[in-house]
C-alpha cells in the first residue's frame, strides 16, 4: 500500500470527491531539484509540490493541505525506494566481489538494510510526536503527513547522494 493512501485516510482526506478537488503534479518539486545543486539546497525543494497543490485556489483546508502533504509523500517515497534497491544491489555486488579475495571488509549491503529498518520505526515515531503535538486538533493530521513527507524526502535525498558517490 503506498504511503499517499495511508495519510489520506489518516487525515480524512479519502472521499473520491474531496479527492477531484486537489491539483497534485511532481513537477514544483522536479523544477526545484533540477535546479538545486547540493543535497542543502535539495532539500529545500521537499515541499514544493505539496505548496502548489493547496496554495493556488487557497485551499488552506486541513484536509487539503494534509492530502497534498501525503501526495507528494508519496512521491518521495518512490524516490526512496528505487535508491535504497539500486544502492542495496550496489553493496551486494562490492560484498560478492570483496568475497572473492583476501580483504575483508563490513558487510556494506547488510549495515544498508539494517540501517533502513531502524529508520522506519524513527520516522514513524517521530512524526507520531509530530501529531501529538496538536493536542488531538486537526492540524495533527496535517502535521503528521508533513513530517512523513519531510522525513522521508530527506532520506531519499540521502540515499540518491550515497547511491551518486559510489558511483552509479
Amino acid at each position: 500500500m503506498r504511503l499517499a493512501s495511508i495519510l489520506c485516510v489518516a487525515v480524512g482526506a479519502a472521499s473520491p470527491a474531496f479527492a477531484t478537488e486537489l491539483s497534485f503534479s511532481p513537477e514544483a518539486t522536479e523544477a526545484c531539484l533540477a535546479d538545486a545543486t547540493t543535497i542543502g539546497t535539495q532539500a529545500d525543494c521537499i515541499g514544493a509540490s505539496a505548496a502548489a497543490c493547496y496554495s493556488p485556489e487557497g485551499v488552506y483546508s486541513n484536509y487539503a493541505i494534509g492530502a497534498c502533504f501525503a501526495l507528494e509523500a508519496d512521491l518521495w517515497d518512490r524516490r526512496l525506494n528505487d535508491a535504497y534497491r539500486a544502492l542495496l544491489a550496489v553493496e551486494a555486488e562490492l560484498v560478492a566481489n570483496v568475497a572473492e579475495s583476501d580483504i575483508r571488509l563490513p558487510d556494506t549491503a547488510a549495515a544498508l538494510r539494517e540501517m533502513q529498518r531502524a529508520w522506519i520505526p524513527y520516522r514513524d515515531a517521530a512524526c507520531w510526536y509530530e501529531y501529538t503535538t496538536w493536542g488531538g486538533g486537526t492540524g495533527g493530521g496535517p502535521g503528521n503527513a508533513e513530517c512523513l513527507m519531510r522525513l522521508t524526502g530527506q532520506k531519499a535525498l540521502e540515499l540518491e547522494a550515497r547511491l551518486k558517490e559510489r558511483g552509479e
